[in-house]
């Protein structure tokens, strides 16, 4: 059920790289979930008036894939984020496949941390979010 990766297991330079389209329904359940009823995500009409032209998928929620494909591909479900820093640098519309590369930049196991960078680009290659953060892991059990 979880995937329990020690940070002794972690490497500098350790990196994954996973697709996803962003669908309909990615977006209407994180938009129930969280509340986030903005115009550009959820009214056609007003969408079409902006300069993107038509309904975007919320960024956190890409975001948020992001992390999900850390966390269940390349450093497992022990360490919990204490510093997030996300960009979003394009816009990321409903249907897109967003190819998400991360990998881990620096690791301190005296400290428990490892930090990790992301690079997500549309299926044009253009780059719509990118990603700093460190993530902290639990001390290691004693054992008698």
């Amino acid at each position: 059920m979880y995937d329990i990766r020690p940070i002794d297991a972690l490497n500098v330079g350790d990196r994954v790289t996973v697709s996803k389209t962003v669908t309909e329904v990615d977006g209407g359940m994180y938009i129930a979930a969280t509340g986030d009823f903005g115009p550009v995500h959820v009214d056609e009409e007003y969408a079409a008036d902006t300069r993107f032209g038509e309904r975007l998928a919320p960024g956190i929620l890409v975001a948020g894939i992001c992390t999900s494909v850390l966390t269940a591909e390349l450093v497992g479900t022990l360490g919990v984020s204490i510093r997030d820093s996300f960009w979003f640098t394009g816009a990321v519309r409903y249907g897109d496949t967003i190819t998400f590369e991360i990998w881990i930049s620096a690791k301190d196991e005296e400290n428990r941390t490892v930090d990790w960078q992301a690079s997500a680009k549309n299926e044009d290659g253009v780059e719509v979010l990118k990603a700093d953060a460190t993530l902290k892991f639990p001390r290691k059990k004693v054992t008698s």
